[in-house]
């Protein structure tokens, strides 16, 4: 077992989390102990907030069509984007999978841009090409957004051993799905991330079901156990509480940075809504989903915050408001934007701009 890791709250946990009475005990660390100021806290309500609001806009504006295909929500997983971004530098590198707009909100992509993509529009982040899946912003260090489950992993390990390479001192997080820690690549990666000691810090956003398949039923054992034939450092954490995440990323990205090792996290999360917006969420009770909204990371945090006296509830209810602002904004800004232009299907297909191949 990891020697960082709690032995007793492994232990008392399945592989499912269809309880969250199962979930890690949460830090008890306060935000001075993890050297938070009141304004910082504030900022990461809002992103969360932020966050929430932009993906249950985007969910009424695919019911009214104003765009298709697949749609993720991330709603219920903020604190998993959201303290990973504050533990770590501007300049680390994020890849994810498909769930991806919180992962690209927190590292800079506009709430326009964002909504553009949705809409399939010209001005996305990926210029309209990539849509709900694909979020790209190499000046941001967002590396995607992928739709292949556990593709984007050995793309991981690419992108750390480029930095260490370059000796830069960046690291590369990369998050995925539950469902991803069965595929081969997972292990492929882990075994070459080891062999050559790359600065990459792997997480499971464990939300307890890949599609409509509950962990319990399609995994063996516990996925963060999937770190120890490699050797590979690991740990469990409480996804639906910020400061946990926040604690945690911080002292793995300390411990990676020193040691030019990767490291593997399970954060243990909870999605509200199905899978995509075709999941009507069957195979869950309506009890459990309410069991995991009594510890709602935005919840908990606003109640901490209160009860702190950091900001009275006028002051969070003004951040509300600025946030529907801005995403309200963002939503008109998609549906104006052009889309784009016919040529640019052929825009990063080569290297070359003149494309020596196409008559």
């Amino acid at each position: 077992m990891s020697n960082n890791t709690d032995k007793a709250s492994i232990k008392s946990r399945t592989a499912s989390i269809t309880r969250a009475t199962d979930l890690p005990k949460p830090t008890r660390k306060t935000h001075k102990g993890l050297n938070i100021s009141e304004d910082q806290l504030l900022e990461l309500y809002e992103s969360m907030y932020l966050q929430r609001r932009f993906e249950e806009r985007a969910m009424q504006m695919y019911q009214k069509g104003k765009f298709g295909g697949f749609l993720h929500l991330y709603i219920g997983q903020e604190a998993v984007s959201t303290g990973s971004a504050f533990a770590l530098n501007d300049d680390d590198d994020f890849i994810t999978a498909y769930r991806d707009h919180g992962h690209g909100l927190v590292k800079g992509i506009t709430p326009k841009k964002a909504m553009a993509e949705l809409f399939g529009k010209k001005d996305g982040c990926s210029r309209g090409k990539g849509g709900s899946m694909h979020y790209f912003d190499p000046e941001k260090h967002m590396w995607g957004g992928h739709g292949i489950v556990g593709a984007h992993l050995p793309l991981a390990a690419g992108i750390a051993f480029a930095n260490k390479y370059k000796k830069n001192d960046r690291l590369t997080i990369c998050f995925f799905g539950d469902g991803a820690v069965d595929q081969g690549a997972l292990n492929e990666s882990f075994n070459l991330a080891q062999l050559w000691k790359l600065p990459v810090i792997y997480v499971v956003e464990n939300n307890g079901y890949s599609m409509g398949t509950a962990v319990h039923r399609h995994s063996a054992g516990k996925l963060a156990d999937r770190a120890i034939p490699y050797g590979m450092k690991y740990d469990v954490v409480n996804g639906m509480d910020l400061f946990s995440v926040i604690d945690k990323v911080s002292e793995v990205a300390e411990h990676v940075r020193e040691t030019q090792e990767p490291y593997f996290l399970e954060i243990v999360t909870y999605r509200y809504r199905g899978h995509s917006m075709s999941d009507p969420a069957n195979y869950r009770t309506k009890e459990e989903l309410e069991e995991y909204k009594k510890i709602d990371p935005i919840e908990r945090l606003k109640t901490y915050i209160l009860e702190k006296d950091i900001a009275k509830e006028k002051d969070l209810e003004a951040i509300n408001e600025k946030v529907e602002e801005v995403v309200l904004e963002a939503v008109e800004f998609a549906d104006s934007n052009d889309f784009p232009d016919a040529k640019e299907l052929y825009q990063d297909v080569y290297a070359d701009d003149d494309f020596p191949y196409l008559t």
